[in-house]
């Protein structure tokens, strides 16, 4: 054979392999070529299957290539290059964590029949998929009752048969309850130009010396231009993480009138964990990391009551079960995808309005007598008149597309005009300090944002907690300076003068649940015996028998949370 007849072999082959994988759609063109038999072996594939289920159709090759089954066939995705498809996270991930290679599919779990043509089970009972009939009540109870277990495996917001109920508002009104068919209406039926446009700054993690120089510089109060338009000083939401945080710097935070919630105790890096954690995983993170702060950063007037899941990793119903037993007001962790109008914050005694956003995520599919501040994804394209549309992205630190300054500056006015132009949903601003830190340029872009919205008379800075606070009693725009929940003696309108104590204690601590480790606990209060972690949240020091008796201190807690903070929030 030639050179030239060999170039063109290679060349025919090379362009036989990008035809067939061109677009990964079975085209009507790309049917007609196929024999009979594969539209039927279509129809078995994607038979009982979700639509949002990715699958292989062969354990052949590199472990890139993946299918799922659409309206108009099957759609084929191909991970890049160096990573592979786990078929159990349903993502790409690098080849090396990918341990399914040889599955074709997620394991298939048994469903319930819960539709049938014709009633089979007897009232208030429902049909298992190996078609033995169980009361309704026992389905999705975190307890397998069908022999097959089947009444534990379609238990989303859309499938749980004990589901919360469609909205209905002639049902829930405020100052108790909020919500609407899809989330974009206004509370109070305002009109958009007398709704006050409330911006919430809110960041996670740790607080310590390298942030706190970050959160003084954007937060400062004796700025006249960091002032809303009612007096007030502009206000922030700080979701806690326990390990490494300055607690005397968190206590600095809350005499300033910023609101305090929790991040978690341990903040593990499994988000598994998260996800499928038991009701007492979540007691022990989060009333744990509640019980920690208000000791060591001298918090007692009962206003942490505010919680955001690690990853953003939403527990599911256990997850809400506890904190309405806890008495915590709100969850900040779930996540609305970018639609031409952002959502309201609302109840979740209804359905929530929205779908659970993300793979993997469990959102509660009953009634619970709390807020969810959902966080609207932002619109990160450069230029929204130009350019193509991009996934939203609820971190700000997650729009990687963010290289500088300029770029940051245009997200935030165009993400600002999205919320003002339409229904005026709190804009929320969500980040890592490390992020702004990362670049100066980041920082003053931020400060330059707050510096020019507060010359409107129409944007104030707020906490999650005002954020309620407003929707629980909506105002016009016109009366939001007399506006008194947020100048009364409990808002902490504008602080002044020095910290509780100017030197704290720097406490050296061990604990038997992290052998090895020396962690400084700082602290205006006085040192522990031991470090507080997960068994022992006090740092009195644990034994067998305080694992079974964490549930009693934090429900002797309960009285006095539900006293002290029941004037602030309805």
């Amino acid at each position: 054979m030639t050179g030239k007849a060999a170039l063109a072999v290679a060349l025919l082959m090379c362009l036989s392999q990008v035809i067939d994988n061109c677009n990964g759609f079975v085209t009507p063109r790309e049917k007609r070529q196929a024999d009979e038999g594969d539209e039927q072996s279509v129809d078995e594939l994607c038979k009982n299957r979700p639509a949002d289920e990715y699958f292989r159709l062969s354990t052949e090759g590199d472990c890139r290539d993946v299918v799922r089954c659409t309206k108009a066939g099957i759609k084929q995705i191909t991970c890049p290059s160096g990573l592979a498809f786990d078929v159990d996270k349903q993502t790409c991930d690098w080849k090396g964590k990918v341990t399914n290679c040889n599955r074709l599919d997620k394991p298939r779990k048994a469903l319930p029949n819960l539709k049938t043509d014709e009633p089979i089970c007897p009232k208030d009972h429902l049909q298992c998929g190996n078609s033995e009939c169980i009361s309704r009540d026992l389905f999705c109870n975190d307890r397998p009752d069908c022999k097959d277990e089947s009444d534990e495996n379609a238990c989303s917001v859309e499938t749980d048969p004990n589901r919360a109920p469609d909205c209905d508002p002639n049902q829930c009104v405020l100052p108790d309850c909020f919500c609407s068919a899809d989330g974009t209406r206004i509370p109070g039926g305002l009109e958009p130009s007398q709704v006050p446009q409330l911006i919430t700054i809110t960041f996670n993690g740790a607080v310590n010396v390298d942030n706190m120089d970050l959160y003084e510089e954007i937060f400062n109060n004796s700025l006249p231009n960091r002032m809303n338009p009612n007096g007030c000083s502009i206000k922030g939401t700080f979701f806690v993480s326990h390990k490494y945080s300055n607690y005397a710097f968190i206590q600095e935070l809350h005499r300033k009138g910023h609101e305090i919630a929790v991040f978690s105790l341990t903040h593990k890096d499994d988000p598994k964990y998260w996800t499928g954690g038991s009701y007492d995983d979540w007691l022990a993170e989060m009333a744990g990391a509640r019980l920690i702060t208000e000791r060591f950063a001298n918090i007692s007037d009962g206003s942490i009551v505010g919680i955001r899941a690690p990853y953003l990793r939403v527990g599911g119903n256990k997850q809400f079960q506890m904190m309405e037993h806890q008495f915590f007001v709100y969850d900040a962790s779930i996540t609305a995808s970018l639609g031409r109008v952002p959502i309201w914050p609302y109840t979740l005694f209804f359905r929530m309005p929205h779908k659970c956003n993300g793979n993997a995520q469990n959102c509660p599919s009953r009634s619970h007598p709390v807020w969810e501040m959902v966080m609207n994804e932002l619109d990160r394209r450069d230029d929204p008149t130009f350019d193509e549309s991009l996934p939203g992205c609820h971190m700000v630190d997650s729009c990687s597309n963010i290289q500088t300054g300029e770029q940051f500056g245009r997200l935030l006015r165009h993400n600002f005009n999205r919320h003002f132009s339409t229904n005026r949903a709190p804009l929320g601003l969500h980040f890592h300090a490390s992020w702004l830190k990362s670049k100066r340029e980041f920082k003053d872009e931020l400060i330059k944002f707050i510096e020019e919205m507060l010359k409107r008379n129409d944007v104030y800075f707020v906490n999650m907690l005002q954020v309620i606070q407003w929707m629980q009693t909506p105002t016009e725009l016109d009366n939001m300076r007399d506006f008194t929940e947020w100048k009364d003696e409990n808002s902490k309108c504008d602080v002044k003068g020095q910290p509780f104590c100017s030197l704290s204690n720097p406490c050296p601590l061990t604990t038997r649940e992290l052998p090895g480790e020396t962690i400084r606990l700082f602290t205006c209060m006085e040192c522990p015996n031991y470090y507080p972690w997960i068994l022992d949240p006090t740092g009195d020091g644990f034994s067998t028998r305080r694992k079974r008796n964490i549930h009693l201190n934090f429900k002797n807690k309960n009285h006095y949370i539900r006293s002290q903070f029941k004037s602030n929030v309805r």
